[in-house]
Order: structure tokens, then C-alpha cells, then sequence
């Protein structure tokens, strides 16, 4: 047998692998859930013409190479490639390159529309009727520019023009890559510019950004984009965009105008933003105390979402109603256990609060040492007077008094003691365990953006965490439940003896504290929401006081 009948076995061979390769991904993009796509069709036709047509090449080895090459696990075909990187691995880019611009110049094509630009602000100027289409076409024209810019392969820093190349320059010119950058940033600081004249501050801020990117010595740019933070009453960015032009040129008259007209409002923004850093830096040090004294004296944290839907039209009730429902029940103060001064003690935010008569009460600062019951006569003193009345308009039958009053807990986290590998999966309405100081930080933080410390801005970025935490909450509690509606049972309590202080409720082994507040119910004894609330709620344990528990 001759090395020629070798080869064309080989090729047979190999065109075989080929078809059966192609068969393959056919049946298993057949056998797919959703069908074979569009991709899957044009790339099982791409190989057949491949195999059909495979006498076209230069010569056997080029064949063989190409068909070897579409077995390769890593080959992704030119026409499928979505980056430059892609394409270069396909060998093709040159050829895709010629092929994308084939009849057209893009240079020349980016020059005109950048010029087509400058003419329809120019008119725009001079129009006295105050037309502003002038301006919205030449936000287009700098658009069309761009998009020309954007199909320009540049050339090498040393690269040394043909005679053919040189007499074509103005009809198919070449640029470098820094002169490219430099030609683009112009194109979006006179787009910003047009944007400025029809007042869209936003896409001045954009465009001028994108400017910058290109030639951070655009002096043009850093001025637009300081006059469109100015707009936004975006203060400290204005400073620092006009900072920014000034280094380029100290003597900008428009950048130094526009100093001293903001000057007072940067100041204030910067000294604002230095408070808040300092805010931030404070509550870390604090978060990071609380946690380590809880960690060491077995102190439970919890926390629940910060927000009842994942998307602004989820219910029909609607978001804000649902929230205020909600975090009556588990409100969130923005307070934080504090270490007192003198004696080293812990004073904790405490919420009564009396289920009978929708009513609650807020403690700020609750001594771990104070005992319940003096609060309680504080609040609830008893009858002296004789007349038989208490001091609460609210309490209509004159029952809330201290004496009177049973004081129960509600136990979170059943069967999560917090050591366990796997985190539990929870209902999104119920109390959450805090595992680490990570997360605690991160819950906090959430809180106060939420409140607004931080800004809108933050406050956005934290409404979208904490929805995709409850998402992720949900999905969780589906998967494993079927439905959201399968709620678990209503979780039973502990009853606090009046006498006990309050640090043997925090360190009790069935205490969760959520949102970093202590929150006790209060009932007459005798009330019927008291009984209702004990069918619900099953007791399953009580706090004693220490003497009595010795």
C-alpha cells in the first residue's frame, strides 16, 4: 500500500470521527429539556458544510489540521467567539477582521460623524428659536462615531506605513492605540457637552467618566463632569472632579469659577462624609465589643430580614404595610448593648411589650443587674390612692399592674445550637441565629444604611442584600417544605419570674436575643389573651430568680 492510499485512510478515518462526534452532540442537544437552540443548529451545520466541503483546502495537511481542530474540546468557532481573546484563539481573527470592515473605512467613518457632531452644535448655537433637535443629533452623530472608533484596529506603536498606506490616508486613515484613546475621549467629552445643553446630568456624569477613561488629561471632561456632579448635588464628587482638572491646569478660569461657587457645600460634604467614616469605624468597634463579651458569657444574638419582599410590587397589601407588621413584632432600634462607664456592667435595649392591648414601651438602656420587677413597679406601680386607677390611658380595666403581670419570652432557634456544620434552613419570617462576628457586622450595617446613614445610595445597595437574603431564604424554605405557607409552629416560651434580673434571661440556654433588643411579653394575669396566648405558646420552662433557683 502507497504513503498516499496511508493518507487518504487516515483522512477517511478521520472525517468518520468527525461525523460520529457530530451525531453525538446532535442526540444529546435532541435529548435536552429544552430542545436543540439556535447555537447547537448552526454549529451542527457548520460542521456538516465542513465535512461536505472538505475538498477545498490548499492541501491534505491544511484539512486534516482543520478537522482535528474542530474534535478540540477548547476550539470555539470563530463565529461563536465573544471576545477578543476568542477570536484569536480561532487562528481567524484576521480574516474576521477584513471581513467585518470589507467596503468600508472605519476611520474615516469615526472622523465624519465626529465632525457631523460639531456642526450640529454649532448650529444648535446659533439657532435662535432655541431648536434643541440640533443637540439630540449630535449626541447621535458622537454615538455613530463611537461605534466607528470602536471597529478601528490600531496599529503598532512602530509601525511604518506602506507608500499604498500614506496616499490612502484620507480615505482609509490609521491610528495608534494612544491616538485612538485621545481621538475617543474627545468624541464623549463633546457628547457629554451636548448632553449638557439638553440638560441630561445623568449622561453628562456617563459620558464624561468615559472620557476620562480614555485620556485622564481631558481637562474638558474633568470640568463636565464636575458641573454634572454639581447638578446632581453630588458635592463631594464635584470637588473632586474640579480638584482633579485644576492638577492638569492650575489656572483654569472655569474650573477656578466653579471652586469658589461650591466651595462652602464640598466642605460640608467632605466633613459630613468624614463623620460618617468615623460613625462607621466607631459602630465596628463596637459591634466587634459586643460580640466578643456575648461570645464569652453565652450570650445568644438573632436577626430577622430587614425587609418583607424581594421586589417592590410582591403583594398586594404591599411592601411598606407588611414591613410595619412585621417589625412591630421584631422592631429594630439601631441600639447596641453598651459597657458602662463605672463598674464595667452591660446596659441592654429592652422592649415591653403588652399583646392585650397593642401597646409596647422601650427601654434604652436596661441594667444586666437591675432586677425585672423594679422596672416593672416603675412602670406599673401599685394601687396606693385607693382609687383603683393606673396611670395608662390605654388600660381600660386597670389591670397592669405589677403585681399582676406575667412576663413570658419567646424561644428562637430550636434545634440550632449554632455549632453545627450545615446552617438550618428557617422560615424568613422567623429569628435567624447570628453564627459570627462577620455576620453580625454585616446585619448592623445593613440597619443603619437602611435608616439612612449612609446615604440613598447605600441605602439601595443594602435593600438589595437583604432581599437577596430573604430570596435565598425563601428558595431554601420551598425546597425543603414545598410551599411558604407551610409555616412552622408557633414557638413556645419562657416565663420570667419577676424577681430574676436581667442577665439570667440573656444568659438563659433557650434565649435568642433578635436585632440585638430583648424583647419580653407582658399579660394581665387574668386577661383573656393571656390564656389564648398560653393555647398557642406552648411554656416550656420559667427564669427563677437566684436565690430560689439555688
Amino acid at each position: 500500500m502507497s504513503s498516499q492510499d496511508a493518507k487518504q485512510r487516515e483522512r477517511d478515518a478521520l472525517v468518520d470521527k468527525l461525523k460520529s462526534t457530530k451525531e453525538q452532540w446532535d442526540a444529546e442537544a435532541n435529548a435536552s429539556p429544552d430542545g436543540p437552540d439556535e447555537t447547537d443548529a448552526l454549529l451542527s451545520k457548520a460542521i456538516e458544510m465542513a465535512i461536505e466541503q472538505g475538498k477545498g483546502w490548499a492541501s491534505s495537511d491544511e484539512r486534516e489540521k482543520y478537522l482535528e481542530t474542530l474534535l478540540d474540546d477548547e476550539f470555539i468557532p470563530p463565529l461563536f467567539a465573544e471576545n477578543e481573546e476568542e477570536l484569536e484563539k480561532s487562528g481567524l481573527k484576521d480574516a474576521f477582521t477584513t471581513l467585518h470592515n470589507e467596503g468600508e473605512f472605519p476611520g474615516k467613518s469615526m472622523l465624519d460623524f465626529k465632525e457631523k457632531g460639531n456642526q450640529s452644535i454649532a448650529f444648535g448655537k446659533k439657532n435662535e428659536a432655541g431648536n434643541i433637535q440640533y443637540y439630540r443629533d449630535a449626541v447621535n452623530h458622537y454615538y455613530e462615531a463611537i461605534h466607528w472608533a470602536n471597529r478601528i484596529v490600531p496599529k503598532d506603536e512602530d509601525f511604518v506605513p506602506t507608500i499604498e498606506e500614506l496616499n490612502d490616508q484620507d480615505i482609509d486613515p490609521y491610528f495608534t492605540e494612544q491616538e485612538l484613546d485621545e481621538i475617543r475621549s474627545v468624541i464623549l467629552s463633546n457628547c457629554a457637552m451636548a448632553h449638557m445643553l439638553l440638560k441630561n446630568w445623568g449622561f453628562v456624569r456617563d459620558e464624561a467618566k468615559k472620557a476620562l477613561a480614555f485620556n485622564s488629561q481631558n481637562l474638558k471632561a474633568w470640568y463636565r463632569l464636575a458641573k454634572a456632579h454639581q447638578m446632581l448635588k453630588d458635592w463631594e464628587a464635584a470637588g473632586d472632579a474640579i480638584d482633579s482638572g485644576l492638577k492638569i491646569e492650575k489656572g483654569n478660569k472655569d474650573l477656578l469659577k466653579l471652586q469658589k461657587l461650591l466651595g462652602d457645600k464640598v466642605r460640608k460634604a467632605r466633613l459630613n462624609r468624614q463623620q460618617r467614616e468615623r460613625s462607621r469605624a466607631e459602630r465596628t468597634a463596637r459591634i466587634k465589643d459586643v460580640w466578643r463579651y456575648c461570645k464569652e458569657d453565652s450570650i445568644s444574638l438573632g436577626r430577622v430580614s430587614l425587609v418583607a419582599t424581594v421586589k417592590d410590587d410582591e403583594d398586594d397589601e404591599g411592601g411598606d404595610a407588611v414591613e410595619a407588621r412585621w417589625h412591630h413584632h421584631y422592631p429594630h432600634t439601631g441600639q447596641l448593648p453598651k459597657r458602662q462607664l463605672h463598674g464595667g456592667g452591660w446596659t441592654w435595649p429592652v422592649l415591653f411589650v403588652y399583646p392585650s392591648h397593642h401597646q409596647s414601651d422601650f427601654i434604652e438602656h436596661f441594667a444586666e443587674d437591675d432586677i425585672i420587677a423594679l422596672r416593672m413597679a416603675e412602670m406599673f406601680p401599685e394601687e396606693e390612692d385607693g382609687n383603683g386607677e393606673t396611670e395608662m390611658p390605654w388600660d381600660y380595666n386597670n389591670e397592669f399592674r405589677c403585681s399582676n403581670l406575667a412576663v413570658y419570652f419567646e424561644v428562637h432557634c430550636i434545634g440550632d445550637d449554632g455549632a453545627g456544620k450545615q446552617k438550618p434552613v428557617i422560615h424568613p419570617d422567623s429569628v435567624e441565629r447570628l453564627t459570627d462576628q462577620g455576620s453580625a457586622m454585616r446585619f448592623y450595617e445593613s440597619s443603619r444604611a437602611l435608616k439612612g446613614d449612609e446615604g440613598p445610595e447605600m441605602a439601595n445597595v443594602a435593600r438589595c442584600m437583604e432581599r437577596k437574603h430573604l430570596h435565598q431564604q425563601r428558595k431554601a424554605w420551598i425546597k425543603k417544605h414545598g410551599s411558604l405557607w407551610a409555616t412552622p409552629d408557633p414557638c413556645p416560651v419562657v416565663q420570667v419570674h419577676p424577681a430574676a434580673t436581667l442577665s439570667q434571661v440573656l444568659r438563659h440556654s433557650n434565649m435568642v436575643v433578635p436585632n440585638f433588643l430583648v424583647t419580653v411579653m407582658l399579660f394581665p394575669n387574668d386577661h383573656p389573651a393571656h390564656l389564648e396566648f398560653l393555647k398557642e405558646h406552648k411554656c416550656i420552662g420559667i427564669v427563677e430568680p437566684e436565690e430560689i433557683s439555688k
